[in-house]
């Protein structure tokens, strides 16, 4: 391949709409285009998955299929149900290197059953600021000691099965307080701290071999005003010359708030495409919405028009070609087969921390508190209510908006035990507001997202929203 046209086309990885491939997207990919990112828009179950993985791969046996399975809150295979492995806190919080490294295999081996050849995953950003609106339990924990070792482990078993992993958001996004789909953060760090906090999880994922990392919509003022993923210090001289990656530079999507706010939505993206490839990206992820044809088209003759110009070398976009290419491989070959929950709920099970004596005196009320999920879980349908229900008769569940205290106080009266769950309640005043009106009812409090401060009363943390850490959580009260 020697057309920049055709290079420009295999560095692109765009997302669609539905459950089967439009023809446009076909005729693409026949043709070139790098590949595509699946989200839970377009997914119905393992079986449609693994079809639509075969039409794509028909139209060429190279085609990038990527996805976000995190596990935990970050799910795309079990958008409907919850994940059937607990998410990277979780499996932070039971300590446990192995037991990440055999859950992740299990994720691995799922992953290439359904055709996929990169998973987004995993996050070795770090939970660091309580107000951090995004990471939260997608990390595997703040310590970079101690969580570089988890990270390195969901690599190892990852890709086990042929499926590249991709370690993500470099340089790291937990210490950030703003959220990178809405708009630009920027990161209170020396590169000192980096280097001694935030780097510490990626050089261990690129210890354990990762083919991928995912760039960081994130500004390093010391590194420049441009975010990490349009910037050459970042991608070129750390990550690759400092830390000595070596693999595929996967971008964010370009089409997030932190870039697309700062560059424009249509044009603008041919703007970040180029300096995301002069930077030393190699996949330009623009997966987050459905584009069509005329957006691909705008991207390419952007790219095509910066190496007419100079403004790009073809070196350059030739090799984030070939690196991109290389995440085409298909992963091993293995049918579809039922999702064994036993391993994700053993894990489960490990990550619970229990405060005081969490215990049912009967049948109980049990309300899921909702919240406005983060942009990257998505809608979460899924709570404690329906496994107490399973689990214990007479159990009656619902669900509460903050607003509904006074509502559930008076429910609650019926009740010899109440289950309030909650998720990340120390970020959301409302939530918090509605636990104080609740002072007068005797309940357990389950949080399913980073714990937070310390409460009074029998508590149980999960650490993930996962089915099976909800599943562990109704196991343990009854």
């Amino acid at each position: 391949m020697t057309d920049p046209r055709a290079w420009a086309e295999a560095v692109l990885l765009p997302g669609f709409a539905g459950t089967t491939a439009p023809d446009w997207l076909r005729r693409r990919l026949g043709e070139g285009l790098g590949g595509v990112i699946l989200f839970g828009r377009n997914v119905v179950d393992d079986e449609q998955v693994a079809a639509l993985t075969s039409a794509l791969r028909a139209e060429r046996d190279d085609v990038v299929v990527g996805i976000d399975e995190e596990g935990g809150d970050v799910t795309r295979l079990d958008v409907n149900t919850g994940s059937f492995v607990p998410g990277p806190l979780a499996l932070g919080a039971a300590d446990d290197p192995e037991l990440t490294t055999a859950v992740a295999a299990a994720l691995g081996e799922r992953l290439a059953a359904c055709g996929v050849t990169v998973n987004l995953a995993p996050c070795a950003d770090l939970t660091l600021a309580a107000e951090d609106p995004i990471i939260g339990v997608r990390a595997f924990g703040s310590d970079p000691a101690k969580a570089s070792p988890h990270v390195a482990a969901f690599v190892t078993g990852l890709q086990k099965y042929g499926v590249a992993a991709c370690a993500k958001h470099f340089p790291g996004h937990g210490a950030a307080t703003e959220d990178s789909h809405v708009s630009l953060p920027v990161l209170p760090r020396t590169v000192d701290e980096l280097r001694e906090i935030e780097l510490v999880p990626f050089a261990a994922a690129i210890s354990a071999g990762v083919r991928s990392i995912m760039s960081g919509h994130l500004v390093v003022r010391a590194w420049g005003d441009e975010p990490a993923t349009l910037n050459r210090v970042a991608l070129t001289e750390v990550l690759r010359g400092e830390l000595g990656f070596d693999g595929a530079v996967i971008t964010d999507a370009l089409e997030m708030g932190a870039v697309s706010g700062s560059y424009g939505r249509h044009d603008g993206l041919g703007s970040a495409a180029v300096r995301a490839l002069a930077a030393g990206a190699d996949a330009l992820c623009i997966g987050g919405a459905a584009f069509e044809a005329d957006t691909l088209d705008a991207i390419t003759s952007a790219i095509v028009a910066a190496v007419s110009d100079g403004t790009l070398s073809a070196e350059r976009l030739a090799d984030a070609a070939a690196r991109t290419a290389a995440l085409g491989t298909s992963p091993t070959p293995a049918e579809p087969q039922p999702v064994d929950y036993a391993l994700g709920l053993s894990a489960a099970r490990a990550a619970l921390r229990i405060q005081g004596s969490p215990r049912l005196a009967g049948a109980p009320l049990v309300v899921d508190v909702s919240t406005d999920p983060t942009i990257a879980a998505g809608p979460m349908p899924w709570g404690l209510g329906p496994h107490l229900t399973d689990l214990v008769p007479g159990t009656r569940a619902l669900t509460a908006s903050p607003a509904d205290a006074a509502s559930v106080r008076s429910e609650a009266r019926d009740f010899a035990s109440v289950v309030v769950v909650t998720r990340e309640a120390h970020r959301h005043p409302a939530v918090l507001a509605f636990l104080a009106e609740l002072s007068d009812v005797d309940y357990i409090r389950v949080e399913t997202g980073v714990p937070g401060p310390s409460s009074t009363g029998p508590r149980i943390d999960t650490f993930s929203g996962s089915y099976v850490s909800l599943r562990a959580a109704a196991e343990y009260l009854a």
